[in-house]
């Protein structure tokens, strides 16, 4: 169980620290993006993903915004095992703006489902490295004061 909650946070990591450039939003305020947020999809080149994306289910990230300008963000990633939890910390790279935590929806729409897959390629990672996550209610609450 530990080595596969850990690998989990190793592909997090990895997926959000991938070297493309992304743009930032005008006007980024941490305070309006804090929340809940669902994660629906990744990718990632990493054999263990690779191994179980077939297995993840969708999961949720609630996000804060701390004073020094970085994100707080507590994970609820479900499990054979039940709801495993993970707290991280985005910190803020330049300018305001520049993290990725995916929709406020479990559904994502067709125009950012795009956005994504048209992104990844960018960084060096194949279509086949990707994967829509199914819906789950394993993990639904949101955790720490989520709405």
């Amino acid at each position: 169980m530990g080595a596969t909650l850990l690998s989990r946070v190793l592909v997090l990591l990895w997926v959000t620290s991938a070297g493309a450039e992304v743009l930032v939003q005008p006007d980024f305020d941490a305070k309006k993006f804090a929340g809940l947020w669902y994660v629906v999809a990744m990718v990632s080149d990493c054999k263990v993903f690779r191994g179980s994306k077939d297995h993840l289910l969708m999961f949720t990230s609630n996000v804060t915004a701390t004073a020094e300008g970085n994100l707080s963000v507590h994970m609820e990633v479900p499990g054979p095992d039940g709801c495993n939890q993970m707290d991280a910390e985005y910190l803020r790279t330049g300018s305001q703006g520049h993290f990725r935590v995916p929709s406020r929806t479990q559904e994502a729409s067709p125009q950012a489902m795009k956005t994504f897959q048209d992104f990844y390629p960018t960084v060096g990672l194949p279509h086949d490295m990707m994967v829509a996550l199914p819906k789950s209610d394993a993990c639904s609450s949101g955790g720490q004061g989520a709405p």
